[in-house]
């Protein structure tokens, strides 16, 4: 999968970086191939945000279609959901 595949909220990790002018392109951004990123918003025509360490870095889709990514299933995916209780409210 591509990161122009990418939907958002998906945490993902950078599995290549085709070739040296891409690398260094995406090395400019603080991304190298195995690092963990989360898809933050697809903006429509135009580029994908991703975070990184509390930085949102936004990629061109004609970048991101060049960058191969594995998806990962993040921390809160695999916590079961919890209920929140809100008090003077009844409990569902």
């Amino acid at each position: 999968m591509t990161l122009a595949e990418a939907r958002e909220g998906q945490r993902f990790r950078i599995l290549l970086l085709p070739n040296r002018d891409i690398r260094a392109q995406a090395i400019r951004f603080g991304i190298s191939e195995g690092e963990q990123v989360t898809c933050t918003a697809i903006i429509p025509g135009g580029p994908i945000i991703v975070t990184k360490n509390r930085q949102e870095i936004a990629i061109g889709r004609g970048l991101a279609r060049k960058i191969a990514v594995e998806p990962i299933a993040s921390p809160s995916s695999l916590k079961s959901p919890v209920r929140r209780h809100f008090y003077g409210l009844p409990r569902p």
